[in-house]
């Protein structure tokens, strides 16, 4: 309205009553939580812990060992399979997008078939070249798929955080008259990595949780020492207590992130 006259303010929108069939869902979820906490508690059983413990820490070791090696491994695979996907160079580009397109494409638990069951077939190659003692090992074929799983994940990681960097960056160490290896490895990486910090952890996690996958392969993970707990007992708090060390590795990881954030990053905060 034009004039003089005071403006009419538009009406609240009245308030949005909570959906019932969303209150049903929360409340039956509520219920079942508190009748497994009640069950659970009732059901406890020390005596698991004297007789499995050691094995479940054994466990533990090797999935914490597995992820952060096969991590590592496939950090180093990355980089160079990220700078493929950056290269205007078509057999590189072309070569690395095959990579990635094959280990992200396909599930991970064929790709370790394929290595631990594959590989295999190839006996008498491998034993030629001195490299059986490698493959005939079940926990370096879960490294090994595990590497390359994560290094597919992690180049698109990092080509994503290279690629957030703005380009006045490159064009400063240029006008500096810096090479372009010092560029990328002193300037453009360290901001990228702090860019990849978040997706990085995500990766992490989301490894822990698919390595254990390889206890069908006869590795004696977490899971695989919780197997072997299940099947002596036939007691479903023998997998209530894996599900709780895998949620204390993640929060651990979790709670770790969230520190390296903050000291990563007190420049950019006002």
């Amino acid at each position: 309205m034009s004039g003089n006259g005071p403006s009419l303010a538009a009406p609240a929108p009245p308030p949005q009553k909570p959906k019932i069939a969303g209150m049903i869902a929360i409340g039956v979820w509520i219920a079942f939580a508190i009748a497994f906490v009640i069950y659970f508690a009732k059901a406890f059983d020390t005596t698991l812990i004297a007789r499995f413990g050691w094995s479940y820490l054994s466990g533990l070791w090797v999935t914490v060992s597995l992820v952060a090696v096969s991590f590592v491994l496939g950090a180093l695979v990355s980089l160079p399979v990220a700078l493929g996907r950056m290269s205007a160079n078509p057999i590189a580009g072309g070569s690395a997008f095959a990579f990635v397109y094959f280990f992200r494409g396909t599930p991970l638990i064929a790709q370790i078939f394929l290595v631990y069951y594959g590989f295999g077939q190839f006996h008498d190659f491998f034993e030629a070249i001195g490299m059986w003692w490698f493959f005939r090992e079940a926990w370096y074929c879960g490294l090994l798929s595990l590497a390359l799983n994560t290094a597919a994940y992690q180049a698109e990681i990092l080509r994503g955080a290279i690629e957030s960097v703005p380009k006045g960056q490159w064009e400063g160490g240029r006008s500096l008259g810096l090479p372009g290896s010092v560029i990328f490895f002193k300037v453009v990486l360290p901001q990228a990595m702090i860019v990849a910090l978040r997706p990085y952890a995500n990766e992490i996690i989301l490894m822990i949780k698919a390595s254990a996958i390889v206890a069908i392969i006869t590795v004696y993970d977490l899971f695989g020492e919780t197997r072997q707990a299940y099947s002596r007992t036939y007691d479903f708090q023998t997998y209530v207590w894996a599900a709780l060390l895998y949620l204390a590795l993640v929060e651990a990881l979790r709670h770790a992130t969230n520190w390296a954030e903050r000291r990563l990053t007190v420049h950019l905060k006002r």
